[in-house]
């Protein structure tokens, strides 16, 4: 009865991996479609530079695979509009 348990529990690990890969898979096909500009003042975008890429937001839509990237200036701007609009 408990190698029937193992085989179940190996199994259900096997799927979880294979399915884990699979999401890993999609979002870095994602990544690949990351705009060079940002997508509100088409400022210049710089993958290489960690500073850029640790201060940019990336929205991503992955019904419609679409992946939109904004500057600070832009997404700072973008949540007072927000906020503004919830208060009105």
């Amino acid at each position: 009865m408990s190698s029937l348990k193992r085989k179940i529990k190996r199994k259900a690990a096997a799927n979880k991996r294979k399915q884990m890969k699979r999401d890993v898979s999609e979002k870095m096909g994602l990544f690949n479609k990351i705009p060079e500009s940002c997508s509100a003042c088409d400022k210049p975008f710089d993958k290489k530079d960690k500073e850029m890429v640790m201060s940019w937001n990336v929205v991503v839509r992955e019904e419609e695979a679409i992946v939109r990237l904004y500057c600070p200036e832009c997404w700072s701007k973008a949540k007072e509009f927000i906020k503004e609009y919830t208060n009105k």
